[in-house]
C-alpha cells in the first residue's frame, strides 16, 4: 500500500512566497518541495511562509530536505536572528520531530490565520523522479541531519548506510 505524497500549493507575492502543505509529506513530495524553493530561491525570493495547517506528518527525508532549505536560509536579520522561514500552524507531532532532531530553531513557529488571496494559488504537479533521485535525495536529508546534531547519527546512521549502497547499485545498472 503506498501513501500518496503531500498536495503542496504556492503563492508567489512580490516579497514573500506562502507554500501550502496538505497531507503527508514524504520522501516523494520532498524532491518537488526541494525544487521548488530552490527554484524561487535563485528567482529572488528571500521569505517563505510554510502553511502547515493541512500537513499531517513528515517523515524524515522531507524533514532533512526543511532542514537544508533552512540552513541555506540563515536568519534574515543578524541583530535578532529573525528567521526567513515561518512554520505556520505545524501540528504537535511536527513540532515534536524538528525540536527531537535539533532543528526547530532553523524557524519561525508561529500559530493563526494565513491569509492568502484563493485566486492567485496554484497546485504544484508532482514529477516523476527517478528511483536513482529518490534515494540520492533521501541519502542527502538523512546526511543533513545528521551533520546538524551529533544526536541524529544514531537514529539515521544504518539508513545512510543503506541508501548510499543502493545508490552505488543503482548507478553501476547505468
Amino acid at each position: 500500500m503506498s501513501v500518496p505524497s503531500a498536495k503542496i500549493m504556492v503563492f508567489a507575492g512580490e516579497k514573500f512566497v506562502c507554500i501550502k502543505i496538505i497531507g503527508r509529506a514524504n520522501f516523494t513530495s520532498s524532491i518537488d518541495f526541494k525544487t521548488l524553493v530552490n527554484e524561487l530561491r535563485q528567482k529572488g525570493y528571500q521569505y517563505f511562509v510554510l502553511d502547515l495547517s493541512e500537513c499531517l506528518l513528515m517523515d524524515s527525508t522531507f524533514l532533512g530536505v526543511l532542514t537544508g532549505f533552512g540552513l541555506k536560509m540563515g536568519p534574515d536579520d543578524q541583530q535578532t536572528g529573525a528567521r526567513s522561514i515561518e512554520l505556520f500552524n505545524p501540528n504537535p507531532r511536527i513540532t515534536e520531530l524538528l525540536e527531537n532532531l535539533g532543528v526547530l530553531h532553523l524557524f519561525r513557529v508561529k500559530h493563526g490565520r494565513v491569509a492568502v488571496p484563493e485566486c492567485t494559488e496554484r497546485t504544484l504537479t508532482p514529477t516523476n523522479a527517478s528511483r536513482e533521485e529518490v534515494t540520492r535525495a533521501c541519502l542527502e536529508a538523512h546526511e543533513t541531519l545528521m551533520n546538524i546534531s551529533p544526536e541524529n547519527v544514531s537514529r539515521f546512521k544504518e539508513v545512510t548506510q543503506f541508501l548510499a549502497e543502493d545508490l552505488k547499485k543503482l548507478k553501476a545498472r547505468q
